[in-house]
């Protein structure tokens, strides 16, 4: 099994190029069922989740072809098992996305109840909630969602109780080709939700008020094929921006889109850094006085739950105290155990974490409990005297493509070791 091995200490330098959005190309690859013709996409980043999905859409019939440069072709010409089975779900929740255009499209769909990151429960019954009231049946059974719609689906108001992305995403696609039209309340305005439809309007949707709390879906009879680019991975860029800022660094972040991440990067000039704008670029230089400021996690465009665990290894080097509040996930912070390892001063009050800065962290071998987790443990190993080493790094392959690779690029002392 892979690990990581970092020496800390070097601020970065330089230039980095930012990949493309893992959580706009799966539901995107998803969306391959709704149609019989071919669809092309770009700028995919390669990783673990991808290739997952790749298999997960051969297995049901798909023809489907995901290439290192970023290119994917995909046709699902024919669908003979329209079935997401346990072994592939329970390493990625998002395999969940091909519930609903199997159900637009087939008007019938098992899918095993997702697995992926251990941080929360994340349940689907908004999911099933929406498809019941567009007219579908369904049952939780052995473990699986076995969902039914004989006669299709029919457009509804739908009104979700509380934000969810892959439930707005899959209510999305499972509307495109129902009869009459659809309308989402409290709908997810994630830039990945938009990127998604974009994508079904380049296949014939007619799909108004994404980027809103309320998006309008009227039924077509049918979707065709198209060629889309998918977004930049904003918390890639986030990442990167974070890295700048812990190790008083001087970094540009090449080929991402700003507006995505306004929040985050409000909170770093906060914080002390220094944020230059372009159309497609971002240059942060890191502070010499980290800031010490509370953050909470908010749906978009509030500051992201995904960026959480790296904003806390960022607080670690701050000059006060910093309360970090989770309001999505009910159990992300298991990667302040890791961080505490390593010499941080946080304590968890239910949802919240203090994070006392002015602490010199030390490397320490750690384990990264999940995705964005891995993250953090790596910039806290970026600023920590000595190694640090990371273990569990499977998760990191999950979303990140060779982020090892990016770092060593900007000075850091950092190698992937068997």
């Amino acid at each position: 099994m892979d690990k990581i091995r970092i020496t800390g200490g070097v601020p970065l330098s330089g230039r980095v190029d930012i990949s493309g959005a893992k959580n706009a190309a799966l539901p995107a690859m998803a969306a391959s069922l709704l149609t019989s013709d071919t669809i092309s996409l770009e700028n995919l980043p390669y990783v673990r989740d991808i290739l997952t999905t790749r298999k997960l859409l051969t297995e049901m019939g798909v023809e489907a072809q995901v290439r290192e440069d970023g290119t994917a072709t995909l046709r699902a010409a024919t669908v003979s098992h329209p079935e997401a089975p346990y072994e592939l779900v329970k390493t990625m929740r998002a395999s969940i996305l091909v519930l609903g255009p199997l159900m637009g499209r087939f008007g019938r769909a098992r899918v095993s109840l997702p697995g992926g990151c251990a941080i929360g429960a994340r349940p689907v019954n908004l999911h099933l909630m929406g498809l019941e009231k567009m007219g579908a049946k369904c049952d939780v059974v052995h473990g699986y969602v076995e969902a039914s719609a004989e006669a299709g689906l029919s457009g509804s108001y739908i009104s979700m109780d509380t934000v969810t992305v892959t439930g707005t995403e899959n209510l999305m696609m499972a509307a495109c080709l129902a009869q009459g039209e659809t309308v989402l309340d409290n709908a997810a305005c994630e830039p990945e939700v938009g990127d998604l439809a974009d994508l079904l309007r380049a296949m014939g949707a007619n799909i108004e008020g994404d980027g809103t709390r309320t998006i309008r879906m009227q039924g077509v009879s049918r979707l065709g094929g198209c060629r889309h680019r998918i977004i930049p991975d904003r918390i890639e860029t986030g990442t990167f921006a974070v890295a700048a800022a812990i190790t008083h660094g001087d970094v540009e972040i090449a080929g991402c889109r700003p507006r995505d991440l306004a929040a985050v990067l409000t909170q770093l000039e906060r914080v002390g850094a220094a944020v230059e704008l372009g159309e497609e670029r971002i240059h942060v230089l890191g502070p010499r006085t980290i800031i010490s400021r509370d953050v909470t996690t908010n749906p978009f465009p509030g500051f992201p739950t995904d960026m959480q665990a790296q904003y806390m290894a960022l607080m670690t080097q701050g000059d006060g105290t910093a309360a970090i509040t989770e309001t999505i996930f009910e159990n992300r912070f298991m990667h302040a155990l890791e961080l505490i390892r390593m010499g941080a001063d946080i304590s968890i009050d239910g949802r919240t974490a203090l994070v006392k800065g002015g602490r010199a962290l030390t490397g320490a071998k750690v384990l990264a409990s999940d995705l964005r987790a891995s993250a953090s443990l790596i910039l806290a190993g970026l600023v920590a005297g000595g190694e640090t080493v990371i273990d569990r790094v499977y998760h990191l392959d999950r979303g990140y493509y060779r982020i090892e690779q990016k770092l060593a690029g900007l000075g850091a002392r950092i190698e992937r070791v068997s």
